[in-house]
């Protein structure tokens, strides 16, 4: 434990920038402990505190940037990537493109405040194409007020942390071994919150190919676009209807009953697509699946999209 605090009061800065360089490129680190930890050594008069938010808020915009120039190079496919690293539930994606989609580059000044929100909201703001000027600009406010918090909160507190940090030092190998196995937990929790979210979304998916054949058919199911209301203009599945993911279970209810019911969306795993049809499968309705895929397949499968999905009736 005195090496880990040898190392925080000799190469704070260092450290600093690491994890919070890992932390933002994805990585299921948490950096805010090191801000606050460091923040309240830096009372020591190692380093101020100055310098300290400007290493984090440096380290911040730059692994930022690596996430907007990958939406900006690799569209949506960013966002497959983003959940196959991260110990964050799918579901954040469709909250991030519906805050970004309102609320534009201006929303990346509290991102980092909102669980799962930050990496994909910088990488939406590549994906859309936000000028990078009003990025970095944006992104830098909002790295400097979730920094400060940090570095500020463990300033304040710096005699309480300082006390923990001894205590833990006296206790040699014991505390290293608590200080190991809170991480440990915070990652299994993580993990698990994540497994447990993955098979709430369990269910039967249609292929693009079966629905393009039950469309044809004599009774053509109805198909349902449960995308942000932003990603409407792009093109939808022809006679497809809208519906709001925030809308209650009762509004649900009041879509056209009768066949089956298919939900798309253009999200990861179909997560959002999936958590409509559960809730759907909830207000009343018999047969309902999402689509393997979303609007990506049937768009790469060839399938025609027309302008814009139906409001619901």
């Amino acid at each position: 434990m005195q090496l880990l605090l040898t190392l925080i009061e000799q190469y704070g800065l260092w450290l600093v920038f690491a994890a919070v360089l890992v932390e933002q490129l994805g990585v299921p680190i948490p950096a805010y402990p090191v801000l606050i930890i460091t923040g309240a050594v830096s009372a020591r008069g190692d380093y101020g505190l100055a310098a300290v938010v400007a290493v984090a808020v440096v380290a911040c915009v730059i692994a930022d940037l690596v996430w907007y120039q990958a939406g900006a190079r690799l569209g949506r496919r960013v966002l497959n990537l983003m959940c196959r690293i991260s110990l964050s539930p799918d579901s954040c994606v469709r909250r991030t493109e519906s805050i970004y989609g309102k609320w534009g580059a201006p929303s990346l000044m509290v991102a980092k405040f909102v669980p799962g929100f930050a990496a994909v909201a910088t990488s939406m703001a590549g994906i859309t194409r936000t000028r990078i000027t009003s990025f970095i600009f944006f992104d830098a406010i909002g790295a400097l007020l979730w920094v400060g918090t940090g570095v500020l909160l463990g300033w304040q507190f710096r005699h309480a942390i300082n006390d923990v940090l001894d205590a833990l030092n006296a206790a040699g190998r014991v505390g290293l071994i608590a200080v190991l196995l809170a991480f440990a937990l915070f990652v299994v929790v993580k993990a698990w919150r994540r497994y447990a979210f993955r098979r709430q979304l369990r269910m039967a998916r249609v292929s693009v190919h079966e629905l393009n054949h039950l469309l044809n058919g004599d009774q053509p199911p109805l198909v349902v676009d449960a995308r942000s209301s932003a990603h409407r203009r792009e093109g939808a599945i022809p006679g497809s209807v809208w519906v709001d993911l925030q809308a209650s279970d009762r509004a649900l209810g009041d879509l056209p009953a009768g066949g089956e019911v298919i939900v798309y969306c253009a999200c990861p795993n179909e997560a959002s697509a999936a958590l409509v049809a559960q809730r759907l499968l909830r207000a009343g309705f018999t047969r309902v699946r999402p689509l393997a895929g979303g609007i990506d397949a049937w768009i790469a499968a060839g399938y025609q999209v027309e302008g814009g999905a139906a409001a619901p009736q």
